[in-house]
């Protein structure tokens, strides 16, 4: 699999440094670069591309202002951004618009290859899913990434990935808190299937009794993360594994 990738950055050091990285990937096929985000997305509306390379302090258009209107377009999914920036201080709001990765200039050839990597591994992820696993509603379809199906009591209740603030393990049960809903979903499942079903790149387990939707981190103090009036206390076995995560985003 070649994944189509766009380079934008208003500084041509730094945009002939990535074109250059793009170009000696051999899973990285370069079909356009900018110094302007706009141009850029008029391309992007315009043809095939997988992958963004994407600096964040731009003239006219800013990368995070061009990442939001891609994090909101449908099939979103199919165009995935990295960005590439000397400031470390938005890389909390970059992981809001699920920015895959987050590199940190001046950066390596092998710090670019990681983050690229990890975009091949989610690209050749849901290529696989098959699509026949798209359940249809009303008439009218869904990407199956988008939402999951819980059985609460004798139905099957269809659950939007974006509304799931946290999942909680509940005896025999887990309890998904959402955030259109004052009461959790009681569902007969256990916390490990729910693991299994959400994805990673969203939900990231931090306790043996807790999965936490990412995106909806409000704050951190020392090892309790604040969901809003929640606070989830990150357990010991799974310390090493958010500190990680940590690390990548905050710098």
């Amino acid at each position: 699999m070649i994944l189509n990738c766009v380079a934008i950055d208003d500084e041509p050091l730094a945009l002939e440094l990535v074109s250059k990285f793009i170009s000696q990937t051999s899973f990285l096929k370069l079909v356009g670069r900018f110094s302007n985000a706009i141009e850029a997305l008029s391309f992007i509306n315009q043809n095939e591309v997988q992958l963004v390379f994407l600096d964040i302090q731009m003239p006219d258009l800013s990368g995070m202002e061009l990442a939001r209107v891609l994090d909101g377009k449908k099939n979103a999914e199919n165009t995935r951004i990295i960005f590439a920036t000397a400031y470390h201080q938005f890389a909390i709001e970059g992981y809001k618009v699920e920015a895959l990765d987050y590199l940190l200039k001046p950066y390596s050839y092998e710090e670019f290859l990681n983050a690229a990597t990890k975009a091949y591994q989610y690209f050749e992820r849901i290529s696989s899913a098959p699509a026949s696993a798209t359940p249809v509603t009303n008439g009218s379809e869904a990407p199956a990434q988008d939402y999951i199906f819980l059985k609460v009591e004798y139905n099957l209740v269809k659950v939007m990935l974006k509304d799931i603030a946290f999942v909680e393990a509940y005896k025999d049960y887990v309890k998904v808190h959402l955030l259109s809903k004052p009461h959790p979903l009681l569902s007969l499942t256990s916390l490990k299937n729910m693991e299994e079903m959400l994805p990673k790149n969203q939900f990231m387990r931090v306790h043996r009794s807790f999965i936490i939707a990412l995106n909806h981190i409000d704050s951190i103090s020392k090892n309790v993360i604040q969901i809003g009036n929640h606070s989830i206390a990150v357990g010991e076995n799974y310390k090493d594994v958010f500190q990680d995560f940590l690390g990548k985003w905050v710098k």
